[in-house]
C-alpha cells in the first residue's frame, strides 16, 4: 500500500515538472518570437494577444482570466485532476510570458519567427498535454461538443481558430499577419502530434493465411517482433483459422509484406495507423 502510494507521488511530481517544462518552453516560443511580431497562435492564447493589444495590458493577465470559464467547465465534465494540471500549466505560462516580456525578441524577420516559434511553441503545448493537462480552455470545449455533435475536435477548434483570426485581422493587425498566424497554427499542430504521438509511426497488422505458423515463425525470427494469434474461423468452410496480430514500425512495414507474401501469396495482410502503444514489454525500436 506504501509503495503504491510513493508511485503515485512521484508519478505526480514528474507530471507537475514535465507540465513546467512544456509551460515554459511554449513562453519562450510566444513571447521571442510570436508575440512581438503580431503572430497569433489560436484558442485563448490568441485571444489573449488580441486583447493584450487592445488594451495595453499584459498578455500574461489575459491568458488566466479568459481560461478561467473554460477550466471551471473542465472541473465540472472532465475532472479535478486535469483542471489542476490544466491550471497549473496556465499560471506557469502566465508568469513565464509576463517575465520574457521584457526580453527582446530573438529575431523580427516574419518568416522565421513563424517557422520557428510555432515549433517551440507547438513542442511546450504537445508536452503538456501528453503530461495530462492543456495550455487552452477551448480544447476542453472542443473535447465536449465532438461529444454530442457530428464534429471532431480538430474540426472544432479550427473553426475557433478562423474566427479569433479573422477578428485579429480586422481589430488590430494586417490580414498579412492573420495568414502568418495561420501557418504558425498549422506547424504548431503538426509539432503537437509529434509530441503527443511520437516521430515514429506505428501499424498494426493483421494477417490472414493459410499457413500461419510458418508466417508467424519467420516475422519473430527476422523481426524479433512479438506475434499474437486471435482464433476466428472461415464463414464459408466453417473452418478454425489462426490470424496472426503484430504492431511493426512504418521502416518495417516493407520486409513483413515482403516475407508474408514469400510465404503465402495469397495472404490477406491488413493495415492500420497506431497513434500509440504501451506494456507487454514493446519496444518501438527494431528487435534486430
Amino acid at each position: 500500500m506504501a509503495i503504491t502510494k510513493k508511485k503515485r507521488v512521484l508519478k505526480e511530481i514528474q507530471q507537475i515538472i514535465m507540465i513546467t517544462i512544456g509551460a515554459i518552453i511554449a513562453a519562450f516560443g510566444l513571447e521571442l518570437f510570436l508575440v512581438p511580431n503580431n503572430i497569433l497562435d489560436g484558442g485563448v492564447i490568441g485571444l489573449s494577444i488580441i486583447a493584450a493589444e487592445l488594451t495595453g495590458i499584459q498578455m500574461s493577465i489575459f491568458l488566466i482570466i479568459l481560461n478561467l470559464p473554460f477550466l471551471y467547465i473542465g472541473f465540472r465534465r472532465i475532472g479535478m485532476k486535469f483542471t489542476l494540471h490544466t491550471l497549473y500549466g496556465v499560471v506557469v505560462l502566465s508568469i513565464c510570458t509576463s517575465i520574457l516580456h521584457h526580453f527582446e525578441p530573438v529575431t523580427d524577420d516574419l518568416f522565421l519567427a513563424t517557422i520557428i516559434g510555432a515549433v517551440i511553441l507547438g513542442a511546450g503545448v504537445g508536452l503538456v498535454i501528453r503530461t495530462g493537462g492543456a495550455l487552452d480552455g477551448t480544447e476542453i470545449i472542443a473535447i465536449l461538443v465532438s461529444k454530442k455533435r457530428p464534429v471532431s475536435v480538430g474540426q472544432f477548434v479550427m473553426i475557433i481558430n478562423l474566427f479569433i483570426f479573422i477578428l485579429a485581422a480586422l481589430l488590430v493587425f494586417s490580414w498579412e499577419t492573420a495568414m502568418y498566424s495561420i501557418i504558425t497554427y498549422y506547424i504548431a499542430f503538426k509539432m503537437i502530434d509529434i509530441v503527443v504521438e511520437g516521430m515514429e509511426e506505428l501499424k498494426s497488422v493483421t494477417i490472414i493465411s493459410d499457413v500461419p505458423d510458418e508466417i508467424a515463425d519467420a516475422l519473430i525470427k527476422e523481426l524479433g517482433r512479438g506475434i499474437t494469434y486471435i482464433h476466428g474461423e472461415g464463414v464459408y468452410t466453417n473452418e478454425p483459422k489462426k490470424i496472426i496480430y503484430t504492431i511493426v514500425s512504418r521502416i518495417e512495414l516493407s520486409s513483413l509484406r515482403s516475407i508474408a507474401q514469400e510465404i503465402d501469396p495469397k495472404a490477406l495482410i491488413a493495415i492500420e495507423n497506431v497513434a500509440d502503444v504501451s506494456g507487454s514489454n514493446f519496444k518501438k525500436s527494431s528487435g534486430h
